[in-house]
Protein backbone atom coordinates (compact mmCIF):
# COMPACT_ATOMS: atom_id res chain seq x y z
CA UNK A 1 0.00 0.00 0.00
CA UNK A 2 0.98 3.38 -0.77
CA UNK A 3 0.36 6.76 0.72
CA UNK A 4 -0.64 10.13 0.14
CA UNK A 5 2.28 12.05 1.41
CA UNK A 6 0.66 15.32 1.08
CA UNK A 7 -2.72 14.33 2.88
CA UNK A 8 -1.66 11.09 4.74
CA UNK A 9 -4.82 10.36 7.22
CA UNK A 10 -5.29 8.40 10.39
CA UNK A 11 -7.38 5.59 8.28
CA UNK A 12 -4.27 5.43 6.02
CA UNK A 13 -2.25 4.40 8.81
CA UNK A 14 -4.28 1.86 10.42
CA UNK A 15 -4.53 0.06 7.02
CA UNK A 16 -1.11 0.09 6.86
CA UNK A 17 -0.75 -1.67 9.99
CA UNK A 18 -3.10 -3.95 9.42
CA UNK A 19 -1.24 -5.17 5.90
CA UNK A 20 -0.24 -8.69 6.15
CA UNK A 21 2.63 -9.24 3.16
CA UNK A 22 5.82 -10.23 3.20
CA UNK A 23 7.59 -7.01 4.64
CA UNK A 24 5.13 -6.00 6.72
CA UNK A 25 5.77 -6.96 10.45
CA UNK A 26 3.07 -10.02 11.40
CA UNK A 27 0.90 -10.42 14.38
CA UNK A 28 1.36 -13.81 16.25
CA UNK A 29 0.20 -16.76 18.44
CA UNK A 30 1.61 -20.11 19.75
CA UNK A 31 1.29 -23.31 21.89
CA UNK A 32 1.13 -21.97 25.24
CA UNK A 33 0.98 -24.80 27.18
CA UNK A 34 4.30 -25.71 25.95
CA UNK A 35 6.19 -22.75 27.09
CA UNK A 36 5.21 -24.05 30.62
CA UNK A 37 7.64 -27.38 30.34
CA UNK A 38 10.73 -24.89 29.78
CA UNK A 39 13.57 -25.97 32.04
CA UNK A 40 15.47 -23.28 33.50
CA UNK A 41 17.85 -24.70 35.88
CA UNK A 42 20.83 -24.55 33.93
CA UNK A 43 21.06 -20.94 33.32
CA UNK A 44 19.02 -20.35 36.83
CA UNK A 45 21.95 -17.55 38.26
CA UNK A 46 22.12 -15.50 34.88
CA UNK A 47 18.16 -15.74 34.42
CA UNK A 48 17.49 -14.52 38.03
CA UNK A 49 20.38 -11.34 37.11
CA UNK A 50 18.86 -10.54 33.97
CA UNK A 51 14.76 -10.85 35.40
CA UNK A 52 15.98 -8.64 38.57
CA UNK A 53 17.40 -6.07 35.90
CA UNK A 54 14.23 -6.27 33.78
CA UNK A 55 12.21 -5.76 37.47
CA UNK A 56 14.05 -2.63 38.48
CA UNK A 57 12.79 -1.09 34.92
CA UNK A 58 15.44 1.30 33.87
CA UNK A 59 13.73 2.64 31.07
CA UNK A 60 10.39 3.42 33.84
CA UNK A 61 10.59 7.25 33.13
CA UNK A 62 12.24 7.23 29.92
CA UNK A 63 9.07 6.86 27.33
CA UNK A 64 7.45 10.65 28.23
CA UNK A 65 8.31 13.90 25.87
CA UNK A 66 10.23 16.25 27.97
CA UNK A 67 11.86 19.95 26.82
CA UNK A 68 14.07 17.32 24.35
CA UNK A 69 10.91 16.92 22.49
CA UNK A 70 10.85 19.75 19.44
CA UNK A 71 7.56 19.74 18.74
CA UNK A 72 7.31 19.07 14.67
CA UNK A 73 4.64 19.18 11.89
CA UNK A 74 4.35 16.64 9.39
CA UNK A 75 3.85 19.65 6.46
CA UNK A 76 7.26 20.58 8.14
CA UNK A 77 9.02 18.17 6.46
CA UNK A 78 9.93 17.78 2.90
CA UNK A 79 7.48 15.90 0.84
CA UNK A 80 9.19 13.09 -0.54
CA UNK A 81 10.04 12.25 3.47
CA UNK A 82 6.79 12.76 4.75
CA UNK A 83 5.43 9.21 3.63
CA UNK A 84 8.59 7.51 4.03
CA UNK A 85 8.61 8.58 7.91
CA UNK A 86 5.05 7.98 8.34
CA UNK A 87 5.51 4.34 7.06
CA UNK A 88 8.70 3.84 9.15
CA UNK A 89 6.74 4.68 12.40
CA UNK A 90 3.97 2.47 11.18
CA UNK A 91 5.87 -0.32 10.75
CA UNK A 92 8.27 0.02 13.66
CA UNK A 93 4.68 0.35 16.28
CA UNK A 94 3.48 -2.69 14.28
CA UNK A 95 6.33 -4.80 15.19
CA UNK A 96 6.38 -3.44 18.92
CA UNK A 97 2.52 -3.89 19.38
CA UNK A 98 2.73 -7.48 18.06
CA UNK A 99 5.46 -8.72 20.21
CA UNK A 100 3.43 -6.74 23.14
CA UNK A 101 0.34 -8.56 22.14
CA UNK A 102 1.81 -11.69 22.16
CA UNK A 103 3.88 -11.43 25.31
CA UNK A 104 0.42 -10.45 27.08
CA UNK A 105 -1.21 -13.60 25.53
CA UNK A 106 1.54 -15.73 26.66
CA UNK A 107 1.84 -14.61 30.35
CA UNK A 108 -1.90 -14.77 30.27
CA UNK A 109 -2.25 -18.69 29.15
CA UNK A 110 0.91 -19.58 30.74
CA UNK A 111 1.63 -21.48 34.40
CA UNK A 112 5.42 -21.27 34.33
CA UNK A 113 6.18 -18.58 37.16
CA UNK A 114 9.48 -17.82 35.10
CA UNK A 115 8.21 -17.31 32.13
CA UNK A 116 5.02 -15.88 32.95
CA UNK A 117 7.06 -12.61 34.89
CA UNK A 118 9.57 -12.62 31.74
CA UNK A 119 6.50 -11.71 29.51
CA UNK A 120 4.76 -9.85 31.93
CA UNK A 121 7.50 -7.56 31.36
CA UNK A 122 8.40 -7.61 28.08
CA UNK A 123 4.54 -6.80 27.06
CA UNK A 124 5.29 -3.91 29.51
CA UNK A 125 7.94 -2.66 27.66
CA UNK A 126 6.83 -3.32 24.12
CA UNK A 127 3.55 -1.09 25.40
CA UNK A 128 5.78 1.96 26.40
CA UNK A 129 7.33 1.40 23.18
CA UNK A 130 4.23 1.35 20.75
CA UNK A 131 2.49 4.39 22.82
CA UNK A 132 5.27 6.50 22.48
CA UNK A 133 5.26 5.95 18.65
CA UNK A 134 1.68 6.38 18.77
CA UNK A 135 1.85 9.60 20.38
CA UNK A 136 4.29 10.76 17.90
CA UNK A 137 1.79 9.57 15.07
CA UNK A 138 -1.02 11.61 17.00
CA UNK A 139 0.95 14.78 16.78
CA UNK A 140 0.85 14.56 13.40
CA UNK A 141 -2.96 13.19 13.77
CA UNK A 142 -2.58 9.94 12.33
CA UNK A 143 -2.28 8.37 15.12
CA UNK A 144 -3.70 4.35 15.24
CA UNK A 145 -5.93 2.69 17.12
CA UNK A 146 -3.99 -0.30 18.97
CA UNK A 147 -7.53 -1.86 20.20
CA UNK A 148 -8.90 -1.94 16.65
CA UNK A 149 -5.79 -2.99 15.21
CA UNK A 150 -5.53 -6.18 18.08
CA UNK A 151 -8.57 -7.43 16.45
CA UNK A 152 -8.61 -6.81 13.08
CA UNK A 153 -5.19 -7.68 12.32
CA UNK A 154 -4.47 -11.83 11.03
CA UNK A 155 -2.70 -13.71 13.27
CA UNK A 156 -0.19 -16.45 12.36
CA UNK A 157 0.72 -19.43 14.63
CA UNK A 158 4.14 -20.22 15.85
CA UNK A 159 5.48 -22.57 17.91
CA UNK A 160 7.35 -21.91 20.35
CA UNK A 161 10.72 -22.20 19.28
CA UNK A 162 10.27 -20.22 15.94
CA UNK A 163 8.52 -17.39 18.59
CA UNK A 164 12.31 -17.79 20.13
CA UNK A 165 14.15 -17.44 17.16
CA UNK A 166 12.23 -14.76 15.61
CA UNK A 167 12.06 -12.81 18.69
CA UNK A 168 15.80 -13.40 19.58
CA UNK A 169 17.08 -11.94 16.26
CA UNK A 170 13.96 -8.95 15.74
CA UNK A 171 15.39 -7.93 19.34
CA UNK A 172 18.76 -8.11 18.52
CA UNK A 173 18.18 -6.25 14.83
CA UNK A 174 15.79 -3.79 16.52
CA UNK A 175 18.77 -2.79 19.14
CA UNK A 176 21.44 -2.94 16.50
CA UNK A 177 18.80 -0.65 14.05
CA UNK A 178 18.55 1.86 16.68
CA UNK A 179 21.52 2.09 18.23
CA UNK A 180 23.45 2.55 14.79
CA UNK A 181 20.94 5.57 14.17
CA UNK A 182 21.94 7.02 17.35
CA UNK A 183 25.16 6.89 17.38
CA UNK A 184 25.71 8.45 13.58
CA UNK A 185 23.20 11.37 15.07
CA UNK A 186 25.31 12.12 17.78
CA UNK A 187 28.23 12.57 15.13
CA UNK A 188 25.38 14.63 12.39
CA UNK A 189 23.07 16.33 15.01
CA UNK A 190 21.74 18.44 12.09
CA UNK A 191 20.29 15.15 10.61
CA UNK A 192 17.72 14.78 13.05
CA UNK A 193 14.86 15.78 11.71
CA UNK A 194 12.25 14.40 14.97
CA UNK A 195 13.04 13.81 18.26
CA UNK A 196 11.90 10.86 18.33
CA UNK A 197 15.71 9.48 17.25
CA UNK A 198 16.94 10.99 20.70
CA UNK A 199 14.93 8.52 22.62
CA UNK A 200 16.57 5.08 20.67
CA UNK A 201 19.89 5.20 23.28
CA UNK A 202 17.90 4.19 26.26
CA UNK A 203 15.39 2.52 24.00
CA UNK A 204 17.15 -0.19 22.20
CA UNK A 205 18.26 -1.34 25.56
CA UNK A 206 14.88 -2.72 26.36
CA UNK A 207 15.32 -4.87 22.99
CA UNK A 208 18.98 -6.29 24.07
CA UNK A 209 17.44 -7.33 27.63
CA UNK A 210 14.30 -8.90 25.64
CA UNK A 211 16.68 -10.50 23.17
CA UNK A 212 19.06 -11.86 26.01
CA UNK A 213 16.03 -13.69 27.76
CA UNK A 214 15.46 -15.46 24.36
CA UNK A 215 19.09 -16.12 24.51
CA UNK A 216 18.70 -17.95 28.16
CA UNK A 217 16.26 -19.61 26.85
CA UNK A 218 17.80 -21.59 24.05
CA UNK A 219 20.86 -21.41 26.03
CA UNK A 220 18.86 -23.91 28.34
CA UNK A 221 17.33 -26.21 26.06
CA UNK A 222 20.45 -27.00 23.31
CA UNK A 223 18.09 -29.37 21.44
CA UNK A 224 16.87 -25.92 20.15
CA UNK A 225 20.28 -24.96 18.60
CA UNK A 226 21.42 -28.66 17.57
CA UNK A 227 20.45 -31.18 14.24
CA UNK A 228 17.92 -30.32 11.93
CA UNK A 229 17.39 -26.71 14.12
CA UNK A 230 20.22 -25.34 12.76
CA UNK A 231 18.39 -25.25 9.07
CA UNK A 232 15.37 -23.40 11.19
CA UNK A 233 18.07 -20.69 11.97
CA UNK A 234 19.26 -20.34 9.27
CA UNK A 235 15.95 -19.41 6.97
CA UNK A 236 15.03 -17.18 9.96
CA UNK A 237 18.59 -15.22 9.69
CA UNK A 238 18.75 -15.02 6.15
CA UNK A 239 14.65 -13.69 6.34
CA UNK A 240 15.46 -11.07 9.05
CA UNK A 241 18.04 -9.76 6.96
CA UNK A 242 16.60 -10.09 3.48
CA UNK A 243 13.46 -8.67 5.17
CA UNK A 244 15.30 -5.75 6.23
CA UNK A 245 17.38 -4.96 3.16
CA UNK A 246 14.04 -5.09 0.79
CA UNK A 247 12.27 -2.73 3.23
CA UNK A 248 15.31 0.00 3.77
CA UNK A 249 15.37 0.24 0.00
CA UNK A 250 12.15 1.15 -0.39
CA UNK A 251 12.78 4.23 2.07
CA UNK A 252 15.20 6.34 -0.14
CA UNK A 253 14.14 10.10 1.11
CA UNK A 254 14.19 8.59 5.28
CA UNK A 255 17.43 7.55 4.81
CA UNK A 256 18.97 10.51 2.75
CA UNK A 257 17.52 12.88 5.39
CA UNK A 258 18.93 11.09 7.75
CA UNK A 259 22.62 10.93 5.84
CA UNK A 260 23.12 7.55 5.57
CA UNK A 261 23.49 5.12 2.66
CA UNK A 262 21.29 2.51 2.88
CA UNK A 263 23.30 -0.13 1.97
CA UNK A 264 26.36 0.71 4.32
CA UNK A 265 23.20 1.13 6.80
CA UNK A 266 22.46 -2.22 6.78
CA UNK A 267 25.59 -4.08 6.22
CA UNK A 268 26.76 -1.76 9.33
CA UNK A 269 23.50 -3.58 11.08
CA UNK A 270 23.61 -7.05 10.50
CA UNK A 271 27.61 -7.07 10.88
CA UNK A 272 26.79 -6.15 14.57
CA UNK A 273 23.75 -8.82 14.68
CA UNK A 274 26.58 -11.16 13.76
CA UNK A 275 28.51 -11.03 16.14
CA UNK A 276 25.73 -10.69 18.84
CA UNK A 277 24.33 -13.97 17.75
CA UNK A 278 27.52 -15.48 17.73
CA UNK A 279 26.72 -15.89 21.71
CA UNK A 280 23.97 -18.38 20.89
CA UNK A 281 23.95 -19.50 17.61
CA UNK A 282 25.95 -22.50 15.92
CA UNK A 283 26.44 -20.27 12.57
CA UNK A 284 25.95 -16.72 11.17
CA UNK A 285 25.24 -15.88 7.50
CA UNK A 286 28.64 -14.74 5.43
CA UNK A 287 27.46 -11.61 4.61
CA UNK A 288 30.44 -10.58 2.76
CA UNK A 289 29.95 -13.13 0.57
CA UNK A 290 29.54 -11.45 -3.29
CA UNK A 291 26.82 -14.05 -3.84
CA UNK A 292 24.90 -12.99 -0.95
CA UNK A 293 25.19 -9.40 -1.21
CA UNK A 294 24.34 -9.77 -5.28
CA UNK A 295 21.02 -11.85 -4.07
CA UNK A 296 20.36 -8.96 -1.79
CA UNK A 297 20.41 -7.02 -4.54
CA UNK A 298 17.86 -9.14 -6.75
CA UNK A 299 15.80 -9.33 -4.11
CA UNK A 300 15.33 -5.96 -3.96
CA UNK A 301 15.20 -5.44 -8.18
CA UNK A 302 12.35 -8.32 -7.94
CA UNK A 303 10.28 -6.40 -5.28
CA UNK A 304 10.68 -2.90 -6.85
CA UNK A 305 9.20 -4.35 -9.72
CA UNK A 306 6.16 -5.98 -8.12
CA UNK A 307 5.29 -2.54 -7.44
CA UNK A 308 4.02 -1.92 -10.17
CA UNK A 309 3.25 -5.37 -11.50
CA UNK A 310 -0.26 -7.04 -13.07
CA UNK A 311 -1.33 -10.27 -11.02
CA UNK A 312 0.26 -12.95 -13.22
CA UNK A 313 3.37 -10.98 -13.12
CA UNK A 314 3.48 -10.77 -9.63
CA UNK A 315 3.23 -14.31 -9.55
CA UNK A 316 6.11 -15.15 -11.97
CA UNK A 317 8.13 -12.61 -9.35
CA UNK A 318 7.37 -13.86 -6.64
CA UNK A 319 8.38 -17.44 -7.68
CA UNK A 320 11.84 -15.83 -8.81
CA UNK A 321 11.92 -14.00 -5.56
CA UNK A 322 11.86 -17.75 -3.99
CA UNK A 323 14.42 -19.14 -6.31
CA UNK A 324 17.04 -16.56 -5.34
CA UNK A 325 16.20 -16.75 -1.44
CA UNK A 326 16.59 -20.55 -1.89
CA UNK A 327 19.94 -20.13 -3.76
CA UNK A 328 21.39 -17.72 -0.93
CA UNK A 329 19.50 -20.45 2.13
CA UNK A 330 22.22 -22.96 0.45
CA UNK A 331 25.03 -20.44 0.61
CA UNK A 332 27.97 -21.73 3.23
CA UNK A 333 27.58 -20.91 6.49
CA UNK A 334 30.08 -19.24 8.59
CA UNK A 335 30.10 -22.07 11.88
CA UNK A 336 30.43 -20.81 15.17
CA UNK A 337 32.00 -21.86 18.46
CA UNK A 338 29.20 -20.88 21.37
CA UNK A 339 30.71 -19.79 24.53
CA UNK A 340 29.83 -21.70 27.52
CA UNK A 341 29.54 -18.37 29.42
CA UNK A 342 27.60 -15.96 26.89
CA UNK A 343 25.75 -12.72 28.56
CA UNK A 344 26.30 -10.31 26.88
CA UNK A 345 25.84 -6.23 27.42
CA UNK A 346 25.18 -3.68 25.21
CA UNK A 347 28.70 -2.32 23.68
CA UNK A 348 27.87 -0.83 20.51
Amino acid sequence: MTIDSIAITSSETTKMAQENTVLSPRFYTTDYQALDSMDLTSVRKEWDELIAEMRSDPNKGHFKKNEDWDSIRLQDLPEDLRGEFVDFLVSSLTAEFSGCVLYAEMRKRGAHPDMCELFKLMARDESRHAGFINDALKEFNIGIDLGYLTKSKKYTFFKPKFIFYATYLSEKIGYARYITIFRHLERNPDRRFHPIFKWFEKWCNDEFRHGEAMALLMKANPHLLTGYNKLWIRFFLLAVYATMYVRDHKRPAFHKALGMDITEYDYTVFRICNEITKQIFPLVLDIDNPAFRKGMEDLRQVNDKMTTAGPVMKSILSLRAAAIFARMYLLPAQQNAVPEHSRLQPAW
